[in-house]
């Protein structure tokens, strides 16, 4: 695991924009929690939700394919079932961003692979909420 310790470290501490796949414009959600804790962190966000235009005021995108290349992203953030995270893993790769971030309980070996193989870096089944507070300690 020392390479996803490695990698969280470096996604919480050297990004800037996160997109976040599946953001919920619903509060009580994680998604839009996590977001919206990023947000007030100091980090960009780009929601991903092809149902929203806009998510905590920020222009909302129906897949990370659709956000313009001239907005930066560094980190795509998935907020699916493991089943469907995959294909994003996917658009991550083909965007060229630093890392994928997938929430607790999201699991998909192959796309972490691929991932890898790809040279992103790749954080699974942790949350960023937790993972700060752990950096700022340890």
């Amino acid at each position: 695991m020392a390479d996803m310790d490695d990698d969280v470290r470096a996604l919480l501490t050297t990004t800037r924009t996160w997109a976040v796949v599946g953001c919920s414009p619903d509060p009580a959600r994680d998604s839009n929690r996590i977001a919206a804790m990023l947000k007030h962190r100091g980090f960009a966000i780009v929601p991903v939700n092809p149902a929203e235009e806009e998510i905590l005021g920020e222009p909302c995108y129906p897949t990370v394919a659709d956000i313009p290349e001239d907005v930066q992203v560094d980190v795509v953030d998935v907020f699916r079932r493991s089943e469907l995270a995959g294909a994003h893993v996917d658009e991550a790769i083909a965007r060229g961003v630093a890392g994928v971030w997938l929430q607790l309980g999201v699991i998909d070996r192959e796309a972490e692979k691929r991932a890898r193989h790809a040279g992103l870096r790749f954080v699974m089944d942790r949350c960023p909420a937790i993972e700060l507070p752990r950096l700022a300690t340890g």
